[in-house]
């Protein structure tokens, strides 16, 4: 049995059993599941070389090239993380060498994180490898990608939305 033909399944029993409720957000959620749980299978060889996990790379990258001081908060506001995951994390690639964080003069509880020699070798070698992975997997798609972006740019906005207005 695929997993299309069990979601259907799925969504039949339950309209069926509970015709009251709806079972549609189910569709688009399990097609997302799918979406990312591609992505991470056509990255899982890179990481596992490189010995590091998508977290830790997802962490270091906005620190590559940044312009500004970073902190642990603004991190974890732009890649939609807890300040907690983020905090943990940034200890591990501490502890290993990848990164240092200047604790701030004005406050205390914030720190300046940078990425050393090492970690800026480890984005420059993963991050383009990644880039290139996800990419063949978009290949397919030729013209229609410019739409598919639109669509998931509508979703993501939709989302954000429906977030604010609770």
């Amino acid at each position: 049995m695929t997993d299309a033909s069990l979601r259907e399944l799925t969504c039949a029993r339950w309209a069926e059993l509970n015709p009251e409720l709806d079972t549609s957000p189910m569709q688009v959620v399990a097609e997302i599941k799918r979406i990312v749980a591609l992505l991470d299978v056509a990255v899982e060889p890179i990481y596992a070389a490189a010995d590091v996990s998508v977290a830790e790379v997802e962490l270091m990258v906005p620190l590559r090239y940044a312009i500004e001081p970073v902190t642990a908060a603004r991190l974890a506001e732009l890649l939609g993380m807890t300040r907690a995951g983020v905090s943990k994390t940034l200890g591990k690639l501490e502890r290993r060498g990848f990164l240092q964080r200047v604790p701030s003069v004005e406050d205390r509880r914030s720190a300046s994180i940078t990425l050393t020699e090492q970690g800026r070798r480890i984005v420059d070698d993963v991050f383009p490898r990644e880039l290139e992975a996800h990419g063949r997997l978009f290949d397919a798609l030729g013209a229609r990608r410019t739409r598919v972006l639109e669509a998931l740019t509508t979703l993501a906005e939709s989302m954000e939305s429906g977030l604010s207005s609770q």
